[in-house]
C-alpha cells in the first residue's frame, strides 16, 4: 500500500495558484508600462507555465506517494 504525501500535493496546489496571480498581476499592472509588451508577457507566460509544470509534477508525485 502506497502513502501519499499530502505536503507535497497541498504545496502543489499553492504554487499553481501564485503562479497564476503572477501572471495576471504582471499583465495587468506592469505590462502596459513595459518597452515591449509583447516580449515582456512572453516572459510572464513561460515563467508561469514553467512553475504550473512542475507544480504539476509535484502533485502527481504527492499523490502517488512512497510506499510505507
Amino acid at each position: 500500500m502506497r502513502q501519499r504525501n499530502w505536503r507535497m500535493v497541498i504545496f502543489g496546489l499553492v504554487l499553481i495558484v501564485l503562479a497564476v496571480g503572477f501572471f495576471f498581476f504582471m499583465g495587468t499592472t506592469l505590462a502596459a508600462r513595459a518597452t515591449d509588451p509583447t516580449e515582456f508577457m512572453r516572459l510572464v507566460g513561460q515563467t508561469s507555465g514553467t512553475v504550473v509544470g512542475v507544480s504539476v509534477v509535484m502533485i502527481l508525485f504527492g499523490l502517488i506517494g512512497k510506499k510505507s
